[in-house]
């Protein structure tokens, strides 16, 4: 069902199951992001007023020291978010197909499933939507939600708990970035690491592919309902 670190945190006793949204419910394979990302790309361009291979540089530069592009880019140079949001976000989601195996998996799930991603709401929407499992969601905390602050920030977490009356040491956190499992991690949280499936080609930098041996991983997978469907057999669900 999956690898794992020596005694990893069991689901036992979990009651509420957050998700991250981009190349967490989708495979990393469909690429996806990669639109989103070309987009950003396009912005840093035209907004810096610089060629597209330095806007690359600044983009990718950001993205790894402030958790998101655009928030070095309100940092450093003042953006305002709205538009930015827009536009990155306004992608192609035609590659999603409805997945029933997902949706039946989410569905016997016992407690509460919610949506904790960087992107906008209406992106998450769309996803959903085109996944067909949006029913199975209470919520959706994105970036607005989180006062526009990106995960890994600790403060989101504490936000994001807090809006919804969460307990961390009863929660369980699936995402596809280890450095974004760290908090949940420390605040008591089962955390589980989505990685691209096999030797597929995937559009990811270096380092977003790292730490899935890191001390606050508790499970690795690359297939998310395979990886659900294991839980609940050994929770007899």
């Amino acid at each position: 069902m999956t690898e794992s670190h020596t005694a990893p945190r069991g689901f036992g006793h979990v009651e509420t199951w957050v998700f991250d949204l981009d190349n967490t419910l989708y495979p990393h394979h469909l690429n996806l992001w990669q639109q989103v990302d070309e987009r950003i790309r396009s912005y840093v361009s035209d907004f810096l007023k610089v060629s597209k291979d330095e806007a690359f540089r600044v983009q990718k530069d950001y993205y790894k020291r402030y958790g998101t592009t655009m928030r070095g880019l309100m940092a450093e140079h003042g953006l305002k978010p709205d538009d930015y949001l827009e536009f990155v976000h306004a992608i192609d989601h035609s590659p999603l197909k409805p997945n029933p195996a997902l949706g039946a998996a989410l569905e016997r799930l016992p407690g509460r499933k919610l949506i904790l991603t960087n992107g906008t709401r209406k992106h998450a929407e769309a996803v959903m939507r085109r996944l067909d499992v949006h029913h199975h969601f209470e919520d959706v905390f994105d970036i607005a939600a989180a006062d526009l602050d990106p995960k890994p920030l600790p403060r989101v977490y504490e936000r994001f708990l807090a809006r919804h009356k969460v307990d961390s040491h009863k929660a369980a956190m699936f995402e596809d970035l280890a450095r974004n499992l760290e908090t949940p991690h420390a605040l008591g949280m089962v955390t589980v690491l989505i990685v691209p499936e096999g030797q597929r080609e995937v559009f990811r930098e270096h380092w977003e592919l790292e730490g899935r041996d890191a001390a606050h991983v508790d499970h690795v997978t690359e297939n998310l309902v395979g990886f659900i469907e294991g839980l609940l057999k050994d929770l007899r669900l």
